[in-house]
């Protein structure tokens, strides 16, 4: 490349400040890159001292004369740090200079090469300081056991969550392998080895099992571990996140125990309530008709007015045999039995609505008829869900609509009644608790939506068959 090709080519470089110093560290030569970082134009800034570069502390400690000695010294210099702009402003440089000599040796002058490197130091502070704000998050956190592993699974780094879920100090724990944190059975059977395996090959491991305190106590902890790769692929080491779930895990057993325990009280009450039903219908009942048939025979064979008075208790014996039907159908309704789950549940709303005076429907789109026990749980909590409506919302209209829906029963009851502020209305009422633990305890769901003014909508949804698999442990 001739000089004329390599002048224009510095000459032409805006993101570099290329410029010639004398050997008295004057300006004697300035491109457009330098003009465009520092501001000077070359008519303004040839033949000052660079030193004009440098704010005043840094000239006040001589600083500009001592990087020209270095670069004497040693050939070159590299230094980062403020230079000055020509409006005042300050910038961060990356500045190389080079001594330069002739054939003979003699000193010449500089070359003094700059890059405005402010955005990348502003972009490296950012990321430091968001690296430090990520480490005090990660060492303050207390809820999550949070460390890393080197490649063979040794820890090498600890939190305070960490020592708080644990009981090891970090002086006391890193360095050691990470199975000192697993039960004597899953070492044995090299439960660790085989996460850490897993972790490399899928990239990550989620586990929930039985790990060892310091004292030596077990907790149930959810645990997370992430293999950590650089940018060619290579494995660094692990993350590992620890949550202790023992109490969580207590309470979800606690809430299953009682379930299984509602379940056994509403199977008990209903086997008793058929048991009663029955009693009723084949003693009572049967014995009430036979003296009805006799009183009306003895009626047609006597006199008056001796024929009337029988006739007057033939009625009450009749009165008192529509009664314990009622009570035979609200124990045990034997529409459930002969005609399924619909008839039933609308000769009920027939019944009842129709008595307090409001509108009703009943629509029927099941495609599939609910098992023996979940019709009977629909049923009640059916039976209770109206009971409400009459109590309490003061409504005019009420619809109930029964639908096959993800392998299940779902029901919504719906009405017009006054209704009620909040997004679980009626959670404290023993009537919606009974009617929730009723669903839940037969593996569904219940659900209360009420608007003031706009009335109040009672959706539940119960498996087809009594004893869903999976959903116990």
């Amino acid at each position: 490349m001739d000089d004329d090709r390599f002048r224009l080519l510095v000459q032409g470089m805006l993101d570099y400040g290329i410029f010639m110093l004398d050997t008295g560290g004057r300006v004697s030569t300035w491109n457009a890159g330098a003009e465009r970082i520092s501001g000077y134009a070359a008519d303004d800034i040839v033949g000052q001292h660079f030193s004009v570069f440098y704010p005043d502390d840094d000239v006040a400690a001589g600083k500009p004369g001592r990087t020209l000695e270095i670069a004497v010294e040693q050939g070159r210099l590299d230094d980062e740090g403020w230079r000055v702009h020509a409006d005042g402003t300050r910038f961060w440089a990356d500045v190389v200079i080079t001594a330069l000599y002739d054939e003979q040796g003699r000193l010449r002058g500089f070359g003094n090469v700059t890059r405005d490197m402010t955005e990348r130091r502003a972009a490296e502070l950012a990321l430091r300081e968001s690296e430090e704000r990520f480490r005090l998050l990660v060492q303050s956190v207390q809820d999550y056991g949070i460390f890393m592993l080197d490649t063979e699974g040794h820890i090498s780094s600890w939190n305070t969550g960490a020592e708080r879920i644990k009981g090891y100090a970090a002086g006391e724990i890193i360095g050691q392998h990470f199975s000192v944190f697993y039960p004597a059975e899953d070492v044995a059977a090299g439960k660790p080895a085989w996460e850490l395996e897993v972790a490399v090959e899928q990239g990550r491991l989620e586990d929930e099992g039985w790990r060892v305190r310091k004292d030596g106590s077990r907790f149930w902890a959810n645990v997370v571990i992430t293999a950590l790769f650089d940018g060619e692929g290579r494995l660094q080491g692990f993350g590992k996140v620890t949550r202790d779930m023992t109490e969580r895990r207590n309470a979800e057993q606690a809430l299953r125990e009682r379930r299984r325990l509602v379940g056994h009280l509403v199977e008990a009450q209903e086997v008793e309530r058929r048991r009663i039903a029955w009693d009723v219908h084949d003693e009572s009942i049967q014995s009430m008709v036979a003296v009805g048939m006799r009183l009306q025979l003895l009626a047609s064979r006597l006199p008056e007015p001796h024929a009337g008075a029988v006739s007057g208790l033939d009625e009450s014996v009749a009165a008192a045999i529509a009664r314990l039907r009622g009570l035979v159908s609200r124990l045990r309704p034997p529409e459930l039995d002969r005609h399924g789950l619909v008839e039933a549940v609308s000769a009920y709303v027939d019944d009842v609505a129709g008595r307090w005076g409001l509108q009703h429907t009943v629509g029927d789109e099941l495609t599939a008829e609910p098992s023996p026990e979940a019709a009977i749980t629909v049923y009640r909590i059916c039976q209770e869900a109206l009971s409400n409506v009459h109590k309490h919302a003061r409504a005019t209209r009420v619809a109930v609509t029964l639908a096959t829906v993800d392998n299940g029963t779902l029901v919504r009851i719906t009405d017009d009644g006054v209704g009620t502020a909040g997004g679980d209305a009626g959670s404290g009422h023993f009537g919606l608790v009974e009617m929730r633990e009723r669903a839940e305890a037969a593996h569904g769901w219940l659900s209360v939506r009420s608007t003031p003014g706009e009335g109040t909508v009672v959706e539940f949804w119960l498996p087809m068959l009594p004893d869903v698999p999976g959903l116990e442990p």
